[in-house]
């Protein structure tokens, strides 16, 4: 089953359970994909995003509730944070398994491996494939600082 009908189920089964915090969160999930639907069409005569983008966006939405977070926290509203967090574990159970630090850099081995990578140049070849591979899987804002430091 796809990402966007796993969105769909859940969304129907939130209205049948009332649990409206819940409902809220897949809505604005729901929001999200097609909003980049409709923008995929306009770029191209594409049928919309496929299961990778809507992983990029759940990743997205999951990141910006967690600096919302921490951002409530630090103001006192701890109140809003709990909302944010409540959010995130809804959107997180979309989202695959996160890697371990320890199969993080097995994958970013993997990856410098079998693009040949010898320089810093080549980073953006890396990136690219472990992006293709691992999409929701890790977060590459950590990847790639592993990354630089292995071709420096």
């Amino acid at each position: 089953m796809e990402l966007r009908e796993k969105v769909s189920v859940a969304l129907k089964q939130a209205m049948r359970d009332k649990a409206a915090d819940r409902l809220s969160t897949l809505r604005l999930i729901n929001a999200a994909i097609k909003d980049k639907d409709i923008a995929a069409r306009a770029e191209s005569n594409d049928e919309g995003v496929g299961n990778g983008e809507v992983l990029a966006i759940l990743g997205k939405m999951s990141k910006q509730r967690l600096e919302s977070a921490r951002a409530y926290e630090e103001g006192g509203r701890l109140d809003l944070a709990e909302r944010e967090k409540a959010e995130i574990e809804v959107i997180e159970e979309f989202l695959p398994r996160q890697l371990s630090d320890v199969e993080t850099e097995k994958a970013v081995s993997e990856a410098v491996d079998e693009v040949g990578a010898d320089s810093i140049r080549d980073m953006g070849k890396v990136m690219g494939l472990l992006k293709a591979k691992y999409t929701g899987q890790m977060d590459f804002g950590t990847v790639g600082p592993m990354v630089k430091a292995r071709l420096s």
